[in-house]
């Protein structure tokens, strides 16, 4: 007996809650990064220690994502939406109090592993949204991620005070936790479950029963492809760009951190009022293809720019802006396609194997694309980036027509 979804309509409470949740996170995730770093100094940590920090933290990601998109497919979205931001908010506070580097790293690893609810929050989104409305509605999440990382950064900034010493490091974590608390809160009071409970006689599907499922979705197994690729590209973009702006232009953190401000702004009108419509119009294989070759675009047209016209930087951000639309119509109509393509009871199992695949770009991709500056060329990280969104766009047009014929074929359906 498989888990049947649970009679709701989508109400505006529960997706405020939603929002609410996913900003807080990514504002709580925006308070601690930027201090990380100077964090791990207080620790006497060496810069590599520090880094494993941040790669900790994606690792734990990459492992919880599907754990806990299978989980709420099986006992439901409200009670792994709430085990996991109170697991975030017992990280943080963990994270003030630890002693050495190593339990720094610890910490992160666990504190990764609560933050890897996105798959649940959206497989609750699927649940109670129609097919037709779901990129809009991702789109909104995808929103509260943009918000997130334009005041995270900014409140954390605020709130430290290194003349403190430790203390001044601890106060914009115990926020940080603070916030978790609250969005906890308003799970438990404002949150209605959207899913029936399982039958707890009904078998359970192995531990990589998921992958197989995956790979055997014409569409799923596509699109999967398309965030690997696309996420590895983007993340090498993100984690040499500061690097690369110093060298061509002789940035500092401020116009780098200027810079992401504006891509977050855009970030948030193309998830939030653009994708949907977008992809009610066109469809969301085609939009999704479109946003991976305009963020291409946008990478070559970076280099383009520093090479033919070396003294205006100004161009940096407003080509920027151009990569960040794409970037914005990308990921929502992701996350719809998988939600389309596969039965309510394995949404969240999908989706955080979607989840994975982006963790698991965002671990790779850093790495590679420091080796590839640092050995090939300052220019490379970006065209190689601009390069992958080809491929990518390809796919992403190869699982549209999947899914159209998927949907042309009730026995398809079935068989899978």
């Amino acid at each position: 007996m498989t888990l049947t979804p649970a009679a709701s309509k989508p109400t505006r409470s529960a997706l405020a809650v939603l929002f609410g949740v996913v900003f807080i996170n990514l504002v709580g995730f925006g308070i601690v990064i930027p201090l990380l770093p100077f964090y791990g100094q207080t620790l006497d940590a060496p810069p590599w220690q520090v880094a494993m920090m941040f790669s900790a933290y994606s690792l734990g990601q990459f492992v919880a994502e599907p754990f806990w998109g299978r989980l709420s497919d099986r006992i439901g979205r409200k009670p792994v939406l709430l085990m996991t931001v109170l697991a975030n908010a017992a990280g943080y506070l963990a994270l003030a109090f630890v002693p050495n580097i190593w339990l720094a790293i610890a910490v992160r690893l666990f504190t990764g592993l609560g933050a890897g609810n996105i798959s649940t929050v959206q497989g609750y989104v699927a649940d109670v949204t129609p097919p037709e409305l779901r990129a809009g509605r991702m789109g909104l999440i995808g929103a509260a991620f943009g918000l997130g990382f334009i005041f995270g950064p900014g409140l954390g900034g605020i709130l430290t005070r290194p003349d403190l010493g430790a203390l001044g490091y601890q106060l914009p974590i115990f926020v940080a936790a603070g916030l978790c608390l609250l969005a906890a809160l308003g799970i438990v009071v404002l949150l209605k479950e959207s899913r029936a409970a399982a039958d707890p006689a009904a078998p359970r599907p192995p531990f990589l029963g998921g992958v197989h499922d995956a790979v055997a979705n014409p569409v799923v197994s596509r699109v999967l492809l398309v965030t690997l690729i696309y996420m590895a590209g983007f993340s090498g973009m993100e984690s040499t760009f500061g690097f690369w702006t110093e060298a061509r232009y002789g940035w500092g953190a401020r116009e780098v951190g200027l810079a992401f401000m504006a891509v977050g702004v855009v970030s948030v009108v193309g998830q939030g009022l653009l994708a949907g419509r977008l992809a009610r119009r066109f469809g969301e294989a085609r939009v999704l293809a479109a946003g991976c070759l305009i963020f291409g675009t946008g990478l070559a047209g970076q280099v383009v720019a520093s090479r033919l016209l070396p003294a205006q930087d100004f161009l940096v951000p407003v080509i920027m802006a151009f990569s960040a639309f794409g970037m914005a119509i990308t990921m929502p109509n992701i996350s719809a396609l998988i939600s389309r393509s596969v039965d309510p009871d394995r949404q969240g199992a999908m989706l955080g194997l979607n989840m994975a695949a982006s963790s698991s770009a965002r671990i790779f991709g850093p790495i590679a694309a420091g080796a590839v500056f640092s050995g090939v060329g300052h220019d490379w990280p970006f065209l190689i980036g601009a390069a992958l969104t080809i491929p990518a766009a390809v796919m992403a047009i190869n699982a549209g027509r999947a899914f159209r014929l998927r949907q042309q074929s009730p026995a398809l359906q079935a068989a899978e």
